[in-house]
């Protein structure tokens, strides 16, 4: 191994390219005696109780210590070998010791109590309000065994985490099912083309299908043939369970995690893991979450009522499956909305090239929050990773206000689904007084180009795009000098989706589609006619897709406050998922379906007890973009003021002051939930017999 580290070279963006799983051990070694040195400085009792003078010692160095792990943890979950991996594993416990114990470290926690917030700055002082509360759910005021207890709790969940994230990603990349030609009929062109590389790149015969959504979702959409969608419908159902490999099993990882949880929860005082959750959240307690989501569910249930039933009509009398099942719901619907509104996805998706929708969406954002963007250079994990810097104008000239990464294509190694996630913060860094601009990497899972064509999205993962997007303008454009609070850092959790929901609105936005649409083949853009018909879809089946997110969300609150580890029998789990389903749902499952074993995002995603938060941050989110429907012209392009207005009060706040004061910032009011209603066809209005 050379002499120069590069997870040790903070001079600029993170090397990428030359990162080594050999790096990962001596790296951490380094900037866990840093940060504990630092840690021991400043907590030392002739150290000042000073806000300025504990970051220049102790915030520089475990901030440079996050941004290496964070790199090794991107890298993990985007370029995962097993070398990685072990690597990753092995320092894990050792990195998350040290932050649990800087978290509860009594002797800091009485050092920030000491601080004058009246000698603060706004934003110094929503960070020490927030670092204050912040030790106490770090069990800063635990004693002796409990406190020891506790620090073993954080480190086994992260381990046992991880191991769920990892038996995820590995089951899914296990599963290959190669296709005989007279088996794709329906299947589109282009899946079809990646199948038969994918096979042939093995030196396999047949088309190559997988469980990665750019292979999946199409054949359960479009394939003809029942035996198929089945057998890959099981596959990806019963992904890591006992239904499967018995090593990729996460059933007892559940019980160990939720356990810990509920542990964790009644150490620091409260009944359960749920009650700790929402305390820096906007709600107030499990309660009004729980009330929440089914006063929606009350709502929305009858709309997914009279959904379900269409596809029951639709699929018996012009498809002739009188008896669905699980595996026929996504084709009898793509079937069902051809029919209804003359289109398919698939005819749409040939308008979506990736570069022209890249292309519209940058002008949106350039022209709504008055900033330019461009391709920049910088050390990636991929060939396909593309890097941008986003710049404004000022009467000095050009100045940078955030960068970020671009990742697009699904690939072996890389977790499913779409993410953003920091490289850095922006910083007025309090060692050498430089501006930090903040940096972002944006992750999906989108189908990669063939046959020498770019790469084509469907709607869906245009909006997928938007979303993640709006994660990174909400990072990237704060204006706040505070690392702890500037971009998405200290937004409540439950408010975090605001920008990313935002941002989906403008995919159903003539004057913006228009700009990001030209053929695979013809470069002609998408036709008024395809696009009104796209809009007459657009709240097709919203009845079954909002119970589905509100079945989730009800189960991960419901498992976080009901479920009691020491009593739940075998299958508690799935019990209460049945139990839920009973309450909300309408859509048969198939009894060996699993869902919890991949349930990503509440075990080992950072949404336990808080999966609620996409609904709870969509009231947010439709009634921020209402203010933008009623300012457009009369033709109908979104106004710059309101633009302004909804960067300044929201995006460039960041976490500087509560969600709710930056909503009403913008909005003059505290949010209503008729524009969700109304957005998603389910308003009063709308109700038919």
């Amino acid at each position: 191994m050379t002499t120069t580290n590069p997870l040790l070279d903070f001079t600029d963006l993170p090397l990428f390219d030359k990162i080594r799983p050999e790096h990962v051990a001596p790296a951490v070694d380094t900037l866990l005696a840093q940060a504990e040195a630092a840690l021991q400085k400043v907590t030392a009792p002739e150290f000042p109780a000073d806000w300025s003078a504990i970051a220049k010692e102790l915030d520089v160095a475990t901030e440079r210590f996050g941004r290496a792990w964070g790199a090794v943890g991107h890298l993990n979950a985007v370029a995962d070998t097993p070398e990685l991996r072990a690597a990753y594993n092995e320092a894990m416990p050792r990195v998350t010791a040290f932050f649990t114990r800087l978290g509860s470290d009594e002797r800091l926690y009485a050092k920030y109590k000491a601080i004058d917030p009246a000698a603060l700055n706004p934003e110094q002082r929503q960070a020490h309000k927030n670092a204050v509360r912040n030790f106490v759910l770090g069990g800063a005021e635990l004693q002796g065994a409990a406190k020891e207890r506790f620090a073993a709790i954080q480190e086994k969940q992260a381990e046992l985490s991880q191991k769920f994230s990892e038996n995820a990603l590995d089951a899914t990349d296990a599963f290959a099912y190669y296709a005989r030609l007279d088996e794709l009929d329906g299947i589109p062109q282009d899946v079809t083309a990646a199948a038969l590389a994918a096979a042939q790149a093995e030196q396999k015969e047949g088309y190559k299908f997988t469980l990665k959504m750019p292979s999946y979702l199409p054949v359960m959409q479009f394939a003809k043939n029942g035996r198929l969608r089945e057998a890959l419908y099981r596959a990806y159902v019963t992904r890591a369970s006992e239904l499967g490999d018995p090593a990729l099993d996460n059933t007892e990882l559940i019980r160990e995690i939720l356990a810990l949880r509920e542990e964790e929860a009644k150490l620091l005082g409260y009944s359960n893991f749920g009650e700790l959750s929402v305390v820096p959240k906007m709600a107030d307690s499990p309660q009004e979450v729980l009330k929440f989501l089914r006063d929606l569910a009350g709502k929305a249930k009858p709309y997914a009522q009279r959904d379900l039933a269409d596809l029951r009509e639709f699929g018996a009398k012009e498809l002739g499956i009188a008896d669905p099942q699980p595996w026929d719901w996504s084709y009898i619907g793509e079937k069902l909305k051809e029919a209804r509104y003359a289109f398919s996805e698939q005819e749409v998706k040939e308008y979506f090239t990736a570069p022209k929708v890249m292309a519209g969406l940058f002008k949106i954002v350039e022209t709504l929050f008055e900033v330019s963007i461009r391709r920049d250079s910088a050390p990636v994990w991929n060939p396909g990773v593309e890097f941008y810097r986003i710049e404004r104008q000022t009467p000095a000239g050009l100045q940078l206000v955030g960068q970020f990464y671009l990742d697009p294509a699904a690939r072996g190694g890389k977790r499913g689904g779409a993410w953003m996630d920091d490289v850095r913060a922006r910083w007025l860094r309090p060692d050498n007084k430089a501006l930090q601009t903040p940096v972002a990497q944006l992750v999906c899972n989108f189908a990669d180009g063939v046959d020498g064509k770019p790469p084509l999205l469907t709607h869906d993962d245009v909006i997928t795009l938007f979303h993640e997007f709006g994660h990174g303008l909400h990072h990237m454009l704060t204006q706040v000098n505070e690392r702890d609070v500037s971009g998405i850092s200290g937004v409540e959790w439950d408010a975090v989706e605001l920008p990313s929901q935002f941002m989906e609105n403008f995919c159903w936005e003539w004057d913006v589609l228009r700009h990001m649409t030209a053929h695979v083949d013809t470069g002609e853009p998408l036709p008024r006619a395809l696009f009104d018909k796209m809009t007459a879809a657009k709240n097709y089946q919203s009845g079954l897709q909002t119970v589905r997110q509100i079945e989730f969300a009800l189960f991960d609150m419901l498992l976080h406050t009901e479920y009691e580890a020491a009593t739940a029998q075998p299958g508690a789990v799935m019990a209460l998922l049945d139990k839920v389903r009973a309450e909300v749902s309408v859509m048969p499952v198939a009894p060996f379906s699993r869902t919890p074993n991949t349930f990503t995002h509440i075990f080992s995603g950072g949404y336990a007890a808080g999966y609620y938060s996409y609904k709870w941050a969509e009231v947010l989110s439709a009634d921020a973009y209402a203010a933008f429907e009623e300012s457009a012209d009369a033709d109908g392009k979104p106004s710059v003021e309101t633009g302004r207005r909804y960067r300044t009060a929201i995006l460039e706040a960041g976490g500087s002051r509560p969600a709710m004061e930056s909503f009403k910032a913008f909005r003059g009011r505290a949010p209503q939930l008729d524009a969700l209603l109304r957005h998603q066809g389910m308003a009063p209005s709308t109700t038919s017999a």
